[in-house]
């Protein structure tokens, strides 16, 4: 993918996207461990990456209902009105969200097999993604792609079910915006097991080397499937790659929506600046399994419990009631999420299914 070109950058609602229109204006502070002037977002900002969540998680809870029907009690991945494999984002949302705050339509995002958050907070339209899921004709591909194939040009949002497979893309279409004296800058979002893929190797040293406006963005979750991180990676953090490539790299800690602003704010204006690549791990939560169906054997006792414990959105929440937002706003966030996502299911379960004469269409031969 060298440039998805669209006219209009597609949010949710109508209230997020006037909230992409002042997402840039950003408040410094100390930061009182580095010295460094932080941004931390505005209350619309905040409020902005609040409602993207939910939207994910709603949606996310939604889908997993959808895709069991009709696989219990004997689970059989081919049955019911999602068949197939099922990778869910749960827990995942702040690193979405305290990216894509910075983006806007000019920019492109590659993203992963696990993709909805990423593709929620890009403002992919959720009715056509709900649809490509259940294989509908209104999908954004009619129904062809999947859960692990979506795309949405107008937003300049893609994904692959191929591990580290976003890493080029990104890089191509960094290239092209730069020959073509376009903006935009280029975000890879992967998963910390796709940093150990040579096509991760190969993209960082192509964009160190010509100093393209491309941020790498490695979402730790701990697990490669059933691999923990410690067991398959030479290294204890993978942004100590970056200087191998001669870029910036950052660590996140915390799966925290605000941190991972700051430091994704600071990543982003620095490629638009022209100033090349840059490379962050944030560490993340998976609240659920690598996929539907998965038994999780392999976590250690009481790991999920304590996940649940610091689960993002509820930690949000209560930052936000902190900082002066009231009870009122927030419970209208999370109604109106929930009213989005019913839409979007209903939409995907009432569209129709491409007719079968439509099979040989879209194809190379």
């Amino acid at each position: 993918m060298g440039d998805l070109t669209g006219s209009s950058l597609i949010c949710v609602n109508v209230k997020v996207e006037r909230w992409h229109s002042v997402k840039w204006l950003v408040r410094p502070h100390a930061n009182r461990t580095t010295g460094r002037t932080a941004m931390q977002p505005t209350k619309e900002q905040s409020l902005w990456m609040y409602e993207n969540m939910v939207v994910s998680r709603r949606f996310e809870e939604a889908i997993e209902k959808a895709y069991l029907e009709g696989k219990t009690p004997a689970f059989n991945m081919a049955n019911g009105p999602i068949p197939g494999e099922m990778h869910l984002s749960n827990g995942q949302e702040p690193v979405a969200v305290g990216v894509c705050a910075h983006l806007n339509a000019d920019d492109i995002v590659t993203a992963t097999h696990r993709p909805h958050h990423q593709a929620i907070a890009k403002g992919v339209d959720l009715k056509r993604m709900a649809a490509e899921i259940f294989g509908k004709s209104t999908g954004l591909s009619g129904g062809r792609g999947g859960h692990m194939h979506l795309i949405d040009p107008a937003v300049n949002f893609s994904c692959s079910g191929i591990i580290g497979e976003s890493c080029g893309p990104a890089c191509g279409a960094a290239l092209s915006r730069t020959i073509q004296n376009k903006p935009g800058v280029a975000v890879a979002f992967l998963g910390e097991g796709a940093a150990n893929q040579g096509a991760f190797h190969e993209a960082l040293n192509l964009a160190g080397t010509w100093k393209l406006p491309v941020v790498f963005v490695i979402e730790d979750n701990s697990w490669g499937i059933s691999v923990p991180k410690a067991e398959a990676t030479a290294v204890i953090r993978n942004d100590v790659r970056a200087a191998g490539y001669g870029m910036p790299g950052h660590y996140v800690p915390g799966n925290d929506p605000h941190a991972i602003f700051d430091v994704a704010g600071e990543a982003i204006a620095r490629a638009r600046k022209g100033e090349g690549p840059t490379l962050i791990e944030a560490e993340t939560y998976r609240l659920a399994g690598h996929f539907m169906g998965d038994a999780e054997q392999y976590r250690p006792k009481g790991e999920k419990d304590a996940l649940f414990a610091k689960d993002p959105i509820p930690k949000m929440r209560e930052r936000l009631l902190a900082e002066g937002c009231t009870a009122t706003e927030l419970d209208e966030i999370e109604q109106r999420a929930d009213s989005l996502v019913a839409d979007a299911i209903t939409f995907a379960r009432e569209s129709d299914y491409a007719p079968e004469s439509d099979a040989l269409t879209a194809v190379f031969v």
